[in-house]
């Protein structure tokens, strides 16, 4: 555990934030160091906070406690990333026997100094009970493994020395404040307060001696677990970790499965879907075939804060089975188990407790595979990627700990009591989802002007959107664009051509394993020739039959198996064109592979309308783009109808807006919204269906 504290960065922040404090400055720099380091908070985890005297409104000073906002990443954490509160009431409190959730979240918040200013932490008690200026709490991975211990007092004494004060676990609030405040009480001394299967309070009267405090404590309980287990250290994982080739399909589908599974819809709402994250790092897969692996998943959270993101217990798959059948079987068996023990358990809780609470969604957020690792579920990517970075440090502690002692989890009782608790739930957010959330969409042909169109559109009706194109500069231009708008961990990319079969279902594992299926396919590659029949080349006729047909054809073909192991229905919106209905001389090419391929995507609309399935088309017509993302159909014919018609880039334009009977310009994004209303809930009852998007041609009008 490494001091990375350095006087010269320290300086540099107090320069680079000179409208603040300077101890706010260092309480910034000494948060990042923390939050930087997994092995101590992950994902908004532990807490940081400085007491200082300011002046208010009316010049009057004040000593106000600045503590980290509640779900704030402490490695990015910005000066309003803090929320300041009146100190001298919040202290007052400690006289209170007791204090309920909705009067402590009153009292926060009329004691707040910015009204703007996000929900302080679930700490703010005890960091004002304490008398000191900087206070600093993680949840290291190495004091939790000694923590979460049958013998836990015996090996913390042991590890970290008789200036660290151990308490029992107790719930986050004005209890646990006050024995904390006790603790330091009775032994001013005390230099750390570690709370059992809830992590380690560290302080100091300057950011610097809170720091290096934690850092020592943290390694005197690595130095100590080094001893005891030397070849069973915690293993920091890479950032981005690449699988075995063989394990692709295994893992893609298994993801699939684990989706459809876990899909569910509420009372009158839509079908709510999760994203996947895989970890499968060596030492995790030989976790998940060892005897010791089911013990593992229902063993519980290391601390109460990872309940909200992982739940407490998790669901163990004994292996992938070849066939699909059997693999959704397996799957189906556990995620079943699981929820009966989630309703036994939310039952129980509540009856002994006295209360009522509306339960939340039952649904498990961790899976550990036999020989494939953990993977992890989430409403957004974000929150999925949270819960494997947890589950995977969770499982290595859980490791470590039975190589120390004996591993003993926080009760069920204190779990419940958490994953229940509002200031925690306050977290995740509760928003309406948009149309769209936990979908994925693929899109084939992405590198112009129809495929941005497209994306953009899906991406803002909350899908994750994966484009593909034959075409890398092309598609890395899209790709910049909408992540630029819409974020990285929105938009994935690949390489694609769409009439190498083997090709397109390598590419739909790959995304599987990344994101966990696919929901909406959209099959937009399509290439032109123009020419006369009689000058019509037999090899491009075949390539434009090979792109445009056989290339719808094999994405469709390769989503099916994917779509059934899922279970949850699907959506295919087939870009085809005005010309199917409205052919143009010299277009034969074009016009002819159009046409099958529209034939070919109704035919698709007959036979997986069973599995809930709709394949719909959209006709577009005359869309250009601009000059960064041109339309590559007009790039290769607007140069012909131009000379045809004696005509500049801007009136080939304007004739197309003039021919159709809206007099309106179609636009890429014209052609995203018809996509999305296909995808959406909002066509439930539509399968089969043609809909143009020309501004109206009465030749092309589906008939």
């Amino acid at each position: 555990m490494q001091n990375l504290f350095d006087a010269k960065e320290a300086q540099e922040f107090i320069t680079r934030y000179p409208q603040i404090p300077p101890d706010l400055a260092l309480r910034i720099y000494t948060s990042r160091l923390i939050g930087g380091n997994p092995g101590l908070v992950l994902h908004g985890g532990g807490n940081t906070s400085v007491k200082l005297r300011v002046k208010n409104i009316v010049g009057e000073e004040q000593e106000i406690l600045y503590i980290k906002g509640s779900g704030i990443d402490l490695a990015a954490i910005e000066a309003e990333g803090f929320t300041g509160l009146e100190l001298e009431p919040l202290r007052k409190l400690k006289k209170l026997p007791t204090l309920s959730d909705e009067e402590m979240e009153n009292q926060l918040r009329i004691h707040k100094i910015r009204s703007s200013s996000p929900d302080p932490s679930v700490e703010v008690l005890l960091h004002a009970f304490l008398p000191h200026r900087y206070i600093d709490h993680t949840h290291a991975d190495f004091i939790l493994a000694l923590t979460n211990q049958k013998q836990w007092k015996d090996l913390l004494t042991e590890a970290l020395g008789p200036k660290a004060a151990l308490l029992a676990y107790q719930t986050p609030g004005l209890s646990l404040a006050k024995g904390v405040s006790e603790a330091f009480g009775k032994d001013p001394g005390v230099e750390a307060v570690v709370v059992a299967q809830h992590g380690i309070f560290t302080f100091g009267e300057d950011a610097r001696t809170a720091y290096e405090r934690m850092m020592d404590y943290v390694g005197r309980a690595e130095a100590f677990i080094k001893r005891k287990a030397p070849r069973k250290m915690l293993e920091a994982s890479p950032a981005r970790w690449k699988m075995p080739e063989g394990m692709v399909s295994a893992i893609a589908r298994l993801n699939q499965a684990v989706r459809g599974a876990c899909a569910f819809r509420s009372p009158g709402g839509p079908l709510r879907r999760f994203y996947t994250e895989v970890r499968a790092g060596d030492d995790l897969v030989k976790a998940s075939l060892s005897p010791a692996a089911p013990g593992l998943c229902s063993s519980g959270v290391l601390t109460p804060d990872h309940v909200i993101r992982t739940k407490n217990k998790w669901v163990f798959i004994p292996g992938i089975p070849q066939e699909d059948a059997e693999l959704k079987k397996i799957v189906k068996e556990g995620v079943d188990a699981y929820l009966r023990d989630s309703d036994q358990t939310f039952a129980h809780q509540i009856g002994i407790k006295g209360i009522e609470r509306e339960k939340l969604d039952p649904y498990p957020r961790v899976f550990l595979a036999a020989g494939a690792g953990i993977v992890a579920l989430g409403y957004a990517r974000r929150d999925a990627r949270i819960a494997a970075d947890i589950a995977e440090h969770t499982l290595r502690v859980k490791l470590l700990a039975n190589e120390v002692g004996e591993y003993a989890p926080i009760s069920e009782s204190h779990a419940f009591d958490m994953e229940y608790w509002g200031p925690q739930q306050k977290k995740l957010g509760r928003v309406s989802p948009p149309p769209l959330a936990g979908q994925v969409a693929v899109i084939t042909g992405a590198g112009g002007a129809i495929g941005l169109g497209i994306a953009d559109r899906l991406l803002a009706a909350g899908a994750v959107v994966a484009i593909s194109d034959i075409d890398g500069a092309s598609l890395g231009k899209v790709q910049t664009a909408l992540v630029k708008k819409y974020g990285e961990s929105q938009v994935e990319s690949f390489l694609l051509d769409v009439t190498d079969y083997g090709a397109v279902e390598k590419a739909f594992q790959d995304i599987s394993c990344r994101a966990g299926g696919i929901d909406v396919l959209v099959p937009n590659a399509g290439v032109a020739h123009v020419a006369r029949v009689e000058d019509l080349d037999p090899k491009k006729f075949d390539q434009v039959i090979a792109v445009n047909l056989k290339g719808t054809f094999n994405v469709i073909k390769a989503v099916i198996p994917l779509f059934r192991r899922q279970g949850t229905g699907g959506s295919i919106v087939v870009v085809s064109s005005k010309n199917v209905f409205d052919p143009g001389a010299a277009f034969g090419a074009y016009s002819a592979s159009k046409a099958a391929a529209h034939q070919i995507s109704k035919i698709a609309a007959l036979e997986l309308a069973d599995m809930g399935v709709r394949v719909n088309l959209v006709n577009p017509d005359a869309v250009f783009g601009d000059e960064e993302v041109p339309s590559k159909l007009w790039e290769l014919i607007g140069p012909d109808r131009m000379k045809s018609r004696g005509l500049d880039p801007q009136g080939l334009k304007e004739y197309y807006r003039q021919r159709n009977l809206l007099k309106v310009s179609v636009t890429a994004e014209h052609v995203g919204d018809a996509v999305v209303f296909f995808a959406t809930e909002a066509s439930a009852a539509t399968t089969g269906a043609t809909l143009p998007v020309d501004g109206g041609i009465p030749a092309a009008f589906p008939r």
